[in-house]
């Protein structure tokens, strides 16, 4: 039975009830003999367009045998009606957990994939740490490179699990301190193959800072920004847990609010300038003899880097809950790995697979060295 409504809905309930059969009504099989409702209602409003168009909206039902509608109870905060709507049920809460998701267990095993490689490479330049390969490229800043990258891959288990304040602010702060270093090392590398090139002229004023401390300068310098910058963020407006209860029925999204808006963004922003810089430094030093052609790959690396997370930044707007967590996991991850494939796999290759070609004549070899 259909009950058409051109008016407001307000007490709708008791104006159904209060309806009473008549010996010319079509419907008075539908009352009992004290003119009670016992049937079902399907409820439409007919709104008028115009003179001709008419848009119907399906309201909902009337049933005159459930839990009296007049009465109805909001659910508590943390819970949610059943189907029957007749009870309040816990509502789910939706975080990306430890639990054997697809999504999770892809970001663990990548981790600890790449996790175990890096600690490879450190123990490989460890090893041959005096050899002309890992000298000719800065072994310091490699190592500290290598820290960087290492401790970013694990970084990702900040970011599983239920979040919570603390939790919220260290992934954030942990990341972001951790890329700053890694991309200050990467641009104290590219400063060391521009120095070391102009060094070999012929009284070249550049020689004096061979082997100097710039590289350590520009590390500390650069990485202390960014701490500055994470300082004031989470001293004036830390990113938090959050519980988004609108965005999905029955949902709880647990998840972390940046806080600051312009905190978030300035971490990114700083992250990005110092990998445009190192990525135009490295790009102009590409041509240099391939005795310090370590500039190619630390130019690819830093495009690897820029379009990650110039990718990510749409993805990570447009997504909710967990998935807006994944996005940041995998940008972690993917850039974490280009740096560590572009920069050190070459290294790697020469030292483990070519070991004749590490040698200082070879080295100074344009025609055989790579890396």
């Amino acid at each position: 039975m259909l009950i058409f409504f051109f008016a407001s809905f307000y007490k709708l309930s008791r104006s159904l009830k209060k309806l009473r059969n008549t010996q010319q009504s079509k419907i008075q099989q539908y009352y009992n003999e004290d003119n009670e409702i016992i049937t079902k209602y399907c409820i439409k409003n007919w709104v008028l367009l115009n003179e001709v168009m008419i848009q119907i909206h399906h309201v909902g039902y009337f049933d005159p045998w459930v839990s009296d509608s007049e009465k109805c109870i909001k659910c508590p905060y943390y819970e949610w009606p059943n189907e029957k709507k007749d009870l309040c049920v816990p509502r789910l809460e939706d975080f990306l957990s430890f639990r054997m998701e697809a999504i999770t267990i892809v970001a663990i095993l990548v981790s600890v994939l790449f996790y175990i490689k890096t600690v490879l490479i450190i123990a490989v330049f460890i090893l041959f740490r005096d050899t002309p390969v890992v000298k000719a490229n800065n072994k310091s800043l490699s190592f500290v490179l290598l820290v960087s990258i290492m401790l970013g891959f694990l970084c990702v288990f900040l970011f599983l699990g239920r979040p919570l304040d603390i939790t919220c602010q260290l992934r954030q702060i942990t990341f972001a301190v951790l890329f700053s270093v890694a991309e200050s090392s990467i641009l104290a590398k590219t400063l060391v193959v521009c120095i070391a090139f102009k060094a070999t002229k012929p009284g070249s004023r550049w020689q004096k800072w061979i082997g100097g401390r710039v590289p350590g300068y520009v590390v500390v310098t650069c990485s202390s920004v960014q701490m500055v910058i994470c300082l004031l963020w989470s001293s004036l407006s830390p990113p938090y847990q959050e519980l988004d209860t609108h965005s999905y029925h029955g949902r709880i999204i647990v998840q972390c609010n940046e806080g600051s808006v312009i905190g978030f963004y300035s971490v990114l922003g700083y992250m990005g300038i110092l990998a445009a810089v190192s990525f135009i430094i490295a790009f102009f030093a590409r041509t240099l003899p391939d005795s310090f052609n370590e500039a190619k790959y630390i130019t690819f690396s830093m495009l690897v880097f820029c379009s990650v997370w110039i990718a990510m930044i749409p993805a990570y707007l447009s997504t909710k809950g967990k998935y807006t967590v994944a996005v940041e996991i995998f940008a972690i991850l993917a850039s974490n790995a280009g740096l560590l494939g572009c920069i050190f796999f070459p290294k790697c290759y020469i030292i483990v697979c070519k070991p004749k070609l590490n040698t200082k004549m070879c080295l100074l070899d344009n025609r055989k060295i790579v890396g």
